[in-house]
Protein backbone atom coordinates (compact mmCIF):
# COMPACT_ATOMS: atom_id res chain seq x y z
CA UNK A 1 0.00 0.00 0.00
CA UNK A 2 1.48 3.45 -0.94
CA UNK A 3 2.69 5.44 2.12
CA UNK A 4 0.76 8.59 1.15
CA UNK A 5 -2.55 6.64 1.15
CA UNK A 6 -2.07 4.96 4.78
CA UNK A 7 -1.32 8.31 5.76
CA UNK A 8 -4.67 10.10 4.86
CA UNK A 9 -6.28 6.68 5.78
CA UNK A 10 -4.81 6.89 9.52
CA UNK A 11 -4.84 11.03 9.19
CA UNK A 12 -8.81 10.61 8.45
CA UNK A 13 -9.69 8.14 11.33
CA UNK A 14 -7.79 10.86 13.77
CA UNK A 15 -9.83 13.64 12.51
CA UNK A 16 -12.51 11.98 12.95
CA UNK A 17 -12.14 11.09 16.57
CA UNK A 18 -11.26 14.70 17.90
CA UNK A 19 -14.47 15.97 15.69
CA UNK A 20 -16.55 13.59 17.84
CA UNK A 21 -14.68 14.95 20.61
CA UNK A 22 -15.30 18.37 19.99
CA UNK A 23 -19.08 17.30 19.42
CA UNK A 24 -19.22 15.98 22.93
CA UNK A 25 -17.62 18.71 24.80
CA UNK A 26 -19.66 21.66 22.91
CA UNK A 27 -22.48 22.78 25.25
CA UNK A 28 -25.56 23.76 24.05
CA UNK A 29 -26.39 27.40 23.70
CA UNK A 30 -30.22 26.95 23.29
CA UNK A 31 -32.37 28.60 25.96
CA UNK A 32 -35.24 26.25 25.26
CA UNK A 33 -32.90 23.15 25.91
CA UNK A 34 -31.11 24.78 28.88
CA UNK A 35 -34.49 25.34 30.53
CA UNK A 36 -35.46 21.47 29.50
CA UNK A 37 -32.65 20.10 31.29
CA UNK A 38 -33.73 22.24 34.79
CA UNK A 39 -36.77 20.68 34.15
CA UNK A 40 -36.39 17.46 33.59
CA UNK A 41 -39.03 17.33 30.20
CA UNK A 42 -38.10 15.89 26.89
CA UNK A 43 -37.66 18.08 24.20
CA UNK A 44 -37.97 17.36 20.36
CA UNK A 45 -35.30 16.72 18.69
CA UNK A 46 -35.89 18.92 15.70
CA UNK A 47 -36.86 22.30 16.83
CA UNK A 48 -40.03 23.39 15.17
CA UNK A 49 -39.05 26.55 13.83
CA UNK A 50 -37.73 26.80 10.07
CA UNK A 51 -36.76 29.91 10.58
CA UNK A 52 -34.78 29.99 13.37
CA UNK A 53 -30.83 29.84 13.50
CA UNK A 54 -28.99 27.26 14.76
CA UNK A 55 -26.12 27.62 17.37
CA UNK A 56 -22.64 28.40 16.80
CA UNK A 57 -21.92 25.01 18.04
CA UNK A 58 -24.42 23.21 15.84
CA UNK A 59 -22.86 21.78 12.50
CA UNK A 60 -24.57 20.85 9.28
CA UNK A 61 -23.70 17.26 9.82
CA UNK A 62 -25.76 17.39 13.13
CA UNK A 63 -28.18 19.14 11.45
CA UNK A 64 -29.18 16.36 8.92
CA UNK A 65 -28.57 13.72 11.66
CA UNK A 66 -31.50 15.71 13.57
CA UNK A 67 -33.61 16.03 11.02
CA UNK A 68 -33.23 11.89 9.96
CA UNK A 69 -34.01 10.89 13.57
CA UNK A 70 -37.10 13.53 14.69
CA UNK A 71 -39.36 10.89 13.88
CA UNK A 72 -37.65 7.75 14.94
CA UNK A 73 -38.62 5.61 18.29
CA UNK A 74 -35.36 4.85 19.48
CA UNK A 75 -34.52 9.02 19.89
CA UNK A 76 -36.16 9.17 23.86
CA UNK A 77 -35.09 5.76 24.66
CA UNK A 78 -30.82 7.28 23.63
CA UNK A 79 -32.17 10.19 25.49
CA UNK A 80 -33.42 9.07 28.58
CA UNK A 81 -30.33 6.50 28.71
CA UNK A 82 -27.81 9.59 28.24
CA UNK A 83 -29.64 11.52 30.91
CA UNK A 84 -29.43 8.41 33.36
CA UNK A 85 -25.63 8.18 32.44
CA UNK A 86 -24.99 11.63 33.07
CA UNK A 87 -24.01 12.78 29.88
CA UNK A 88 -24.88 16.23 28.79
CA UNK A 89 -24.63 15.26 24.95
CA UNK A 90 -27.86 15.29 22.66
CA UNK A 91 -29.45 12.09 20.46
CA UNK A 92 -27.48 13.70 17.32
CA UNK A 93 -24.46 14.30 18.85
CA UNK A 94 -24.29 10.49 20.50
CA UNK A 95 -24.56 9.27 16.87
CA UNK A 96 -21.84 11.35 15.47
CA UNK A 97 -19.61 9.98 18.04
CA UNK A 98 -20.62 6.54 17.19
CA UNK A 99 -20.14 6.48 13.97
CA UNK A 100 -17.02 8.18 14.39
CA UNK A 101 -15.87 5.37 16.63
CA UNK A 102 -16.82 2.92 14.48
CA UNK A 103 -14.77 4.16 11.32
CA UNK A 104 -11.54 4.99 13.62
CA UNK A 105 -11.43 1.92 14.77
CA UNK A 106 -12.47 0.09 11.81
CA UNK A 107 -9.45 2.05 10.00
CA UNK A 108 -6.94 1.53 12.57
CA UNK A 109 -8.05 -2.86 12.70
CA UNK A 110 -7.55 -2.42 8.42
CA UNK A 111 -3.95 -0.91 8.94
CA UNK A 112 -3.03 -3.05 11.73
CA UNK A 113 -4.02 -6.34 10.27
CA UNK A 114 -2.27 -5.67 6.64
CA UNK A 115 -5.76 -5.05 5.31
CA UNK A 116 -7.87 -8.24 6.75
CA UNK A 117 -11.74 -7.28 6.12
CA UNK A 118 -11.73 -10.01 8.88
CA UNK A 119 -10.31 -7.46 11.03
CA UNK A 120 -12.04 -4.72 9.28
CA UNK A 121 -15.42 -5.77 10.50
CA UNK A 122 -14.35 -7.09 14.18
CA UNK A 123 -12.99 -3.39 14.97
CA UNK A 124 -15.42 -1.82 13.34
CA UNK A 125 -18.53 -4.05 15.31
CA UNK A 126 -16.53 -2.94 18.67
CA UNK A 127 -16.21 0.60 17.38
CA UNK A 128 -20.07 0.53 16.78
CA UNK A 129 -20.89 -1.24 20.48
CA UNK A 130 -18.10 1.09 22.91
CA UNK A 131 -20.34 4.05 23.20
CA UNK A 132 -23.01 1.78 23.84
CA UNK A 133 -21.05 0.07 26.41
CA UNK A 134 -19.75 3.11 27.70
CA UNK A 135 -23.14 4.63 28.32
CA UNK A 136 -24.35 1.63 29.96
CA UNK A 137 -21.51 1.38 32.00
CA UNK A 138 -21.85 4.62 33.76
CA UNK A 139 -25.59 4.33 33.98
CA UNK A 140 -25.23 1.51 35.86
CA UNK A 141 -22.48 3.10 38.26
CA UNK A 142 -24.34 5.80 38.98
CA UNK A 143 -27.67 3.98 39.73
CA UNK A 144 -25.33 1.28 41.71
CA UNK A 145 -24.00 4.62 43.58
CA UNK A 146 -27.56 6.34 43.73
CA UNK A 147 -29.14 3.32 45.18
CA UNK A 148 -26.32 2.90 48.15
CA UNK A 149 -26.50 6.61 49.01
CA UNK A 150 -30.41 6.13 49.26
CA UNK A 151 -30.57 4.85 52.42
CA UNK A 152 -28.82 7.96 54.35
CA UNK A 153 -31.11 10.26 51.58
CA UNK A 154 -34.25 8.70 53.38
CA UNK A 155 -32.51 9.37 56.65
CA UNK A 156 -31.54 12.80 56.31
CA UNK A 157 -35.44 13.54 55.09
CA UNK A 158 -36.68 11.58 57.91
CA UNK A 159 -34.99 13.67 60.62
CA UNK A 160 -35.19 17.30 58.33
CA UNK A 161 -39.43 16.16 59.00
CA UNK A 162 -39.28 15.51 62.47
CA UNK A 163 -37.37 18.60 62.94
CA UNK A 164 -40.08 20.45 61.25
CA UNK A 165 -39.34 20.98 58.22
CA UNK A 166 -41.86 20.44 55.21
CA UNK A 167 -41.30 17.85 51.95
CA UNK A 168 -40.51 20.47 49.89
CA UNK A 169 -37.79 22.41 52.98
CA UNK A 170 -36.09 18.28 53.36
CA UNK A 171 -35.67 17.62 49.75
CA UNK A 172 -33.98 21.05 49.62
CA UNK A 173 -31.60 20.13 52.40
CA UNK A 174 -30.34 17.04 50.70
CA UNK A 175 -29.67 18.53 47.30
CA UNK A 176 -27.71 20.62 48.99
CA UNK A 177 -25.80 18.24 51.98
CA UNK A 178 -26.00 15.16 50.21
CA UNK A 179 -23.05 13.64 48.11
CA UNK A 180 -23.55 13.43 44.37
CA UNK A 181 -25.02 11.90 42.66
CA UNK A 182 -28.00 12.35 44.85
CA UNK A 183 -27.64 15.95 45.71
CA UNK A 184 -27.49 16.45 41.66
CA UNK A 185 -30.69 14.75 41.39
CA UNK A 186 -32.77 16.16 44.69
CA UNK A 187 -31.43 19.75 43.35
CA UNK A 188 -33.67 19.65 39.99
CA UNK A 189 -36.97 17.86 41.58
CA UNK A 190 -36.41 21.44 43.69
CA UNK A 191 -35.20 23.47 40.48
CA UNK A 192 -38.11 21.40 38.28
CA UNK A 193 -40.84 22.87 41.62
CA UNK A 194 -39.51 26.21 41.10
CA UNK A 195 -40.48 26.20 37.78
CA UNK A 196 -43.80 25.48 38.06
CA UNK A 197 -44.22 21.88 38.33
CA UNK A 198 -46.29 20.16 41.32
CA UNK A 199 -44.12 17.97 43.87
CA UNK A 200 -45.63 14.62 42.57
CA UNK A 201 -44.97 15.75 38.82
CA UNK A 202 -40.90 16.53 40.05
CA UNK A 203 -40.73 13.11 42.27
CA UNK A 204 -41.97 11.34 39.19
CA UNK A 205 -39.41 12.77 36.61
CA UNK A 206 -36.83 11.92 39.19
CA UNK A 207 -38.40 8.08 38.54
CA UNK A 208 -37.66 8.25 35.30
CA UNK A 209 -34.17 9.74 35.18
CA UNK A 210 -33.18 6.90 37.75
CA UNK A 211 -34.53 3.53 37.21
CA UNK A 212 -34.59 2.51 40.89
CA UNK A 213 -37.09 0.10 42.48
CA UNK A 214 -35.97 1.47 45.86
CA UNK A 215 -36.66 5.40 45.12
CA UNK A 216 -39.85 4.03 43.11
CA UNK A 217 -41.17 2.91 46.30
CA UNK A 218 -39.80 6.34 48.15
CA UNK A 219 -42.03 7.92 46.21
CA UNK A 220 -45.13 5.75 45.91
CA UNK A 221 -44.78 6.21 49.79
CA UNK A 222 -44.66 9.99 49.61
CA UNK A 223 -47.23 10.02 47.02
CA UNK A 224 -50.12 7.81 49.32
CA UNK A 225 -49.32 9.55 52.44
CA UNK A 226 -50.52 12.65 50.19
CA UNK A 227 -53.88 11.50 49.10
CA UNK A 228 -54.56 9.78 52.58
CA UNK A 229 -52.32 11.09 55.21
CA UNK A 230 -50.44 9.86 57.72
CA UNK A 231 -46.75 10.02 59.58
CA UNK A 232 -44.66 10.24 57.09
CA UNK A 233 -41.46 10.52 58.48
CA UNK A 234 -42.24 7.08 60.02
CA UNK A 235 -43.22 5.44 56.93
CA UNK A 236 -40.10 6.52 55.28
CA UNK A 237 -38.04 5.55 58.17
CA UNK A 238 -39.35 1.76 57.56
CA UNK A 239 -38.08 1.96 54.15
CA UNK A 240 -35.02 3.33 54.89
CA UNK A 241 -34.23 0.73 57.24
CA UNK A 242 -35.81 -1.92 54.58
CA UNK A 243 -32.91 -0.20 51.75
CA UNK A 244 -30.58 -0.53 53.99
CA UNK A 245 -30.97 -4.06 54.71
CA UNK A 246 -31.12 -4.85 50.98
CA UNK A 247 -28.09 -2.69 50.26
CA UNK A 248 -25.75 -5.33 52.98
CA UNK A 249 -27.36 -8.12 51.29
CA UNK A 250 -26.38 -6.87 47.87
CA UNK A 251 -23.06 -6.07 49.12
CA UNK A 252 -22.44 -9.60 50.88
CA UNK A 253 -23.76 -11.43 47.64
CA UNK A 254 -21.29 -9.33 45.40
CA UNK A 255 -18.29 -10.24 47.44
CA UNK A 256 -19.56 -14.10 47.21
CA UNK A 257 -19.69 -13.88 43.60
CA UNK A 258 -17.00 -12.23 42.28
CA UNK A 259 -14.58 -14.67 41.81
CA UNK A 260 -16.85 -16.11 39.92
CA UNK A 261 -18.01 -13.31 38.04
CA UNK A 262 -14.44 -12.16 37.04
CA UNK A 263 -13.65 -16.28 36.18
CA UNK A 264 -16.60 -15.94 33.48
CA UNK A 265 -14.74 -12.92 32.06
CA UNK A 266 -11.53 -14.21 31.76
CA UNK A 267 -12.33 -17.79 30.37
CA UNK A 268 -14.47 -16.01 27.99
CA UNK A 269 -11.62 -13.31 27.01
CA UNK A 270 -8.78 -15.73 26.52
CA UNK A 271 -9.59 -17.34 23.47
CA UNK A 272 -10.14 -14.15 21.80
CA UNK A 273 -7.29 -12.80 22.25
CA UNK A 274 -5.16 -15.90 22.22
CA UNK A 275 -6.75 -16.20 18.20
CA UNK A 276 -6.01 -12.23 17.75
CA UNK A 277 -2.36 -12.44 18.68
CA UNK A 278 -1.64 -15.59 17.00
CA UNK A 279 -3.28 -14.28 13.69
CA UNK A 280 -0.61 -11.07 13.94
CA UNK A 281 1.71 -13.78 14.37
CA UNK A 282 1.14 -16.61 11.40
CA UNK A 283 -1.52 -15.15 9.53
CA UNK A 284 -1.71 -17.56 6.55
CA UNK A 285 -1.75 -20.28 8.97
CA UNK A 286 -4.83 -18.57 10.85
CA UNK A 287 -6.63 -17.60 7.35
CA UNK A 288 -7.08 -21.05 6.91
CA UNK A 289 -9.94 -21.19 9.64
CA UNK A 290 -11.81 -18.54 7.61
CA UNK A 291 -11.98 -19.94 4.14
CA UNK A 292 -14.42 -22.50 2.88
CA UNK A 293 -16.40 -25.16 5.51
CA UNK A 294 -13.49 -24.49 7.95
CA UNK A 295 -15.18 -21.13 8.52
CA UNK A 296 -17.64 -23.22 10.69
CA UNK A 297 -15.14 -23.83 13.26
CA UNK A 298 -14.88 -19.97 14.30
CA UNK A 299 -18.06 -19.34 14.07
CA UNK A 300 -18.95 -22.24 16.57
CA UNK A 301 -16.52 -21.12 18.94
CA UNK A 302 -17.89 -18.24 19.15
CA UNK A 303 -21.31 -18.93 19.79
CA UNK A 304 -20.58 -21.49 22.37
CA UNK A 305 -18.23 -18.33 24.02
CA UNK A 306 -21.57 -16.22 24.11
CA UNK A 307 -23.72 -18.74 25.58
CA UNK A 308 -20.92 -19.95 28.09
CA UNK A 309 -20.82 -16.29 29.47
CA UNK A 310 -24.44 -15.76 29.39
CA UNK A 311 -24.77 -18.80 31.53
CA UNK A 312 -22.07 -17.88 34.09
CA UNK A 313 -23.68 -14.36 33.82
CA UNK A 314 -26.91 -15.63 34.68
CA UNK A 315 -26.03 -18.08 37.29
CA UNK A 316 -24.02 -15.55 39.84
CA UNK A 317 -26.55 -12.73 39.11
CA UNK A 318 -28.84 -13.05 42.25
CA UNK A 319 -31.74 -10.50 43.15
CA UNK A 320 -32.61 -9.24 45.68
Amino acid sequence: MPPLLLAIIVAGGIVLVFAGLSVMLSEPRDIEKRLGRFAGRQLPVLAADKDSKPAKSTTALTIGLERAIAKQNFAQRTARNLARADLKLTVTEYLVVRGATTMSLALVGLVISGFSIVFLLIAGAAGFFLPQWYVGRRQSARLRTFNDQLGDTISLIVNALRSGFSLLQAIDMVSREAPKPTAEEFGRVVREIQLGLSPEEALENLVRRIDSEDLDMMVVAINVQHEVGGNLSQILDTIGNTIRERVRIKGEITSLTAQQKYAGYIISAIPVLLGGVLYLINKDYMQGMFQGPFICMPIGGGISLIIGFLVIRKIVSINV
